[in-house]
């Protein structure tokens, strides 16, 4: 990998790493620290959600615009004045505040940095994000196994170690991008032609596309929402909670060259990888839905990332690829706003479907979810390769 992608790399670790003090636990800490249902803590994750959506466009036409550098630090410098304010301010209705603004900050930085990673190393096709995925997953292991042992002691703490390393983000940012955006930045003004009928059919493969996606997301979040405050009452602790983030993280990290091997001998295309992740998503939710103590749930999780590990990073590099010159943050954003509309949903849906009815019913409803999306990738390219087709057959004629 190129110098400038181990930056991004290293940035995304540390921001995520930050991210995942906090996250696994915003629903636990809604609902017994402020004494708050889960359908209410499903509004605010919402909330957080839906600022992070606008915060993904913003960040992907930012970039288009001007550049990585500048949009992510942007981006940092929203995200950090929220998280100073909330190590003073976290109670009812402060965190909601802060944490929604939280979400638009760290919108603008996710899109961008896809984005770039891209632009840095376009040779290295699905290598380039795949990086930033294990990069973020890095983070994950790292954050939510510190998370869980520092919230056991004080909630106080969490605040304070998200918001330091989110300072030492915007260091590694400052001195670090710098150097890349004259090699990435694609001014809007460059694109001078309106988009074509082939423009224009790989955008529309890429909206169903993220439908699917979406719903995976939507089911995938429950993880952090409705089935984190669940173990709670089966008496699984904070720190054996966090540690099947843990190992979440690790299994992505440590597992990725496995992961190549089987990618190179079942999963050849971009399109069969997301299919069979899929597949294993409903397994998981299968079992997660019989679990009655930790070790179910532990099944569970490391059967999910199996297949996550073949989903999550195959969306930015499918749209990468059906991205037009200088509309790369763009259709990055559109991908990484999708993921986090499916985080926004998924709590309150989630915690509405526990509320009035319980969870064996909202397992089945997620697994419901995901056989959609299995079908809708199915034929998300069929209008490119229809045009693929009549190109070849045209070029046959002029043959």
């Amino acid at each position: 990998m190129p110098r400038s992608l181990w930056l991004l790399v290293i940035g995304m670790i540390i921001n995520v790493t930050g991210a995942s003090f906090l996250w696994p636990l915003n629903t636990i800490y809604i609902h017994d620290e402020l004494g708050k249902s889960l359908t209410v803590a499903g509004v605010i994750l919402m909330l957080n959600a839906g600022a992070s959506v606008i915060g993904n466009l913003a960040g992907g036409v930012l970039f288009d615009k001007i550049g990585g550098y500048r949009s992510i630090l942007l981006g940092i410098i929203i995200t950090l004045a929220a998280l100073i304010g909330m190590i003073f301010f976290h109670g009812w209705p402060h965190y909601v505040i802060l944490l929604t603004i939280v979400g638009f900050g760290s919108g603008i930085v996710f899109p961008a940095t896809y984005a770039l990673a891209g632009s840095v190393w376009p040779e290295g096709g699905r290598k380039s994000f795949n990086a930033i995925y294990v990069a973020q997953n890095a983070g994950v292991a790292i954050g939510s196994a510190l998370g869980g042992l520092v919230a056991s002691i004080s909630f106080q703490w969490i605040f304070m170690a998200n918001g330091l390393l989110y300072v030492l983000f915007f260091l590694v940012a400052f001195f670090g991008y710098r150097n890349i955006q004259g090699q990435t930045i694609h001014p809007t003004a460059l694109v001078t032609k309106k988009p074509g009928m082939k423009d224009r059919t790989k955008f529309t493969a890429l909206s169903i596309l993220s439908i699917a996606y979406l719903l995976c997301w939507v089911a995938y979040v429950q993880w952090q929402s409705t089935i984190a405050a669940h173990t709670q009452t089966l008496n699984i602790d904070l720190k054996q909670y966090s540690l099947l983030w843990t190992i979440n993280g690790l299994m992505i990290v440590l597992g990725q060259p496995l992961l190549s091997a089987f990618v190179k001998r079942f999963a050849k295309t971009l399109k069969s990888q997301m299919l069979i992740g899929m597949g294993i998503f409903m397994v998981s939710f299968v079992i997660a839905a019989t679990a009655g103590g930790f070790s179910g749930f532990l099944t569970a999780m490391i059967i999910l990332t199996i297949g996550e590990m073949l989903v999550w990073p195959a969306v930015p590099t499918i749209a990468n690829d059906l991205a037009p010159k200088g509309r790369e943050g763009f259709y990055q954003g559109f991908v990484n706003s999708t993921a986090t509309a499916g985080r926004m949903v998924g709590p309150l849906l989630g915690g509405i479907l526990v509320d009035l009815y319980n969870m064996p019913v909202m397992f089945a409803v997620l697994i419901g979810l995901l056989v959609i999306s299995f079908f809708i990738t199915m034929i998300y390219d069929r209008n490119i390769k229809y045009l693929s087709n009549q190109d070849l057959s045209a070029e046959t004629v002029k043959g």
